[in-house]
């Protein structure tokens, strides 16, 4: 697939784009070495049972008979052949899942996928995800975004916000913050609030929650007109060069234009008010104070969405939460999860961040032996399975420039109990909390966000470095690649 930006180190300049992103879509295929490749977008990785067998569908006849979970909550087909592209988008396009083929490769956006499931909750803001796709869908600017421009939704819990949105929306916990939003005595709307933010700037803005998708909108439209300014050809508000960057200050200006209330918020209450944290940690949902230093009440901790097994919500309502071995399903594990969620559940999946699928509204009666029914067919179900927090990229023989089969690697290193090559026996604690991300080449694609074990192949074998966020990797002794061996087979 296209590259991925590569590590950047801190305090680097940004790169100057002379043309287009290369990202594959559902139209725009991609010519991979066993193939061509589409990447179907699912705003907040939300599918009805029928989208889903649509896809199925795809996999099976047009296909390799896989569907591949990205880091963004996004289905892909590969091993596509010529010629297929037109009966690929009728598929599609029956189903639904390309409302507006002008903006399909544009609909990049990123929610919790556990909002309005877990015993807390306090905002779904996959409601904010649905305005917010139909408001791009409708708008001309939004055409010009590059497919890797990338919205963010978090409910509070702060699972996704430290996922490198562009634009991310926090929804604040009990709708904290209902006072002034516009600077003129003008008081918030019902509804929440939410703290926008754009790239990496500390501060936000605080926002009445009706607001929310056409003011993330907004401030990518403001986005668009930087970038122009720049003549740097930005994809991404992070590759803004210096004098030309984004600001929530910026941002506010156009919000209030548009006649939208907002409130600047410092970096540091920002920070405390979005509770980001590692997705791989427990979130912190105690409740100590909140962003006045007033007590804030005591809270049901939150859901960890990125480990799988059953979710309990309210009213005895059940989710379960399953992971793809390598963030690749085969067509009958698909079709399984589809038949669960149809029959069982809600009738909708949601994909997530994390390569998993989350089949909301089962039963407490149902949600065990189901969750039985998806371990025997391959998936993970248990986050303490040697599986969990690993991940690989495509490599050989899929990707030309992998210099290695990493997928397989991957598999007998898991299967040895040694995910991070070169640490024979019990694996060190530091490296077992985080996630451990294989690649063949530099460019790292689908790598983690955050702090996580890089595991990279070179012509001497397999470099293991510990990436924190905003830094360059940090060596970590390995020895060369370990004997490949298949991938676990799949039903």
């Amino acid at each position: 697939m296209p590259p991925s930006p590569s590590i950047r180190p801190q305090g680097a300049e940004p790169p100057i784009r002379d043309r287009g992103d290369a990202c594959p879509g559902a139209l725009r295929l991609h010519s991979a070495a066993d193939g061509h490749l589409a990447r179907v977008r699912l705003p907040a990785g939300g599918l009805t049972v029928r989208q889903a067998e649509a896809l199925a569908d795809a996999a099976d006849r047009l296909g390799d008979g896989h569907l591949s979970l990205t880091s963004r909550g996004n289905a892909e087909l590969r091993g596509l052949a010529d010629g297929c592209g037109g009966r690929l988008a009728a598929l599609l396009r029956d189903a639904g899942l390309l409302p507006s083929e002008r903006h399909e490769r544009v609909r990049n956006i990123l929610a919790s996928p556990l909002a309005g499931l877990d015993r807390h909750t306090p905002s779904d803001v996959r409601l904010w995800a649905r305005e917010l796709d139909g408001l791009l869908c409708a708008s001309e600017s939004a055409t010009a975004l590059s497919g890797r421009f990338l919205f963010v939704l978090d409910d509070g819990r702060g699972d996704v916000a430290a996922l490198g949105g562009d634009v991310s929306l926090v929804a604040e916990r009990g709708g904290a913050g209902s006072g002034d939003l516009s600077g003129a005595g003008c008081p918030a709307e019902a509804g929440g609030t939410a703290l926008l933010r754009v790239g990496d700037d500390p501060a936000a803005l605080r926002i009445a929650g009706p607001d929310a998708p056409r003011a993330a909108l907004t401030a990518a439209e403001a986005f668009l007109t930087a970038a122009a300014a720049s003549g740097s050809g930005a994809w991404r508000v992070r590759e803004l060069p210096d004098g030309h960057g984004l600001t929530a200050r910026a941002v506010a200006e156009r919000l209030r234009a548009a006649g939208i209330g907002c409130a600047e918020v410092a970096g540091e209450v920002a920070a405390e008010v979005a509770g980001a944290r590692e997705v791989t940690g427990t979130p912190d949902a105690t409740g100590t104070t909140d962003a006045t230093g007033a007590p804030a009440p005591a809270s049901v901790p939150y859901a960890d969405s990125s480990a799988p097994g059953v979710i309990e919500g309210t009213d005895g309502a059940r989710a379960l939460s399953v992971l793809a071995p390598l963030g690749r399903l085969s067509v009958a594990q698909w079709r399984l999860l589809t038949a669960v969620a149809a029959e069982d559940g809600a009738g909708a999946l949601r994909l997530t961040p994390w390569r998993g699928v989350v089949i909301p509204g089962l039963s407490a009666d149902t949600a065990a032996p189901r969750l039985r029914e998806l371990s025997a067919a391959g998936l993970i179900t248990d986050p303490d399975s040697p599986w969990h927090r690993v991940g690989a990229c495509t490599g050989r023989p899929g990707c030309a420039k992998s210099r290695t089969d990493v997928r397989a690697d991957a598999t007998a290193a898991v299967t040895a109990g040694t995910p991070v090559p070169g640490e024979p026996g019990p694996q060190p604690a530091t490296l077992r909390r985080l996630p451990v991300y294989w690649s063949g080449c530099e460019r790292r694609c689908g790598h983690p966000h955050g702090a996580w074990v890089d595991v990279l192949a070179t012509a001497e074998g397999y470099r293991v470095s510990v990436v924190q966020p905003q830094s360059t990797p940090v060596p970590h002794p390995a020895p060369a690649a370990p004997s490949a061996a298949p991938c676990p087979a799949t039903s």
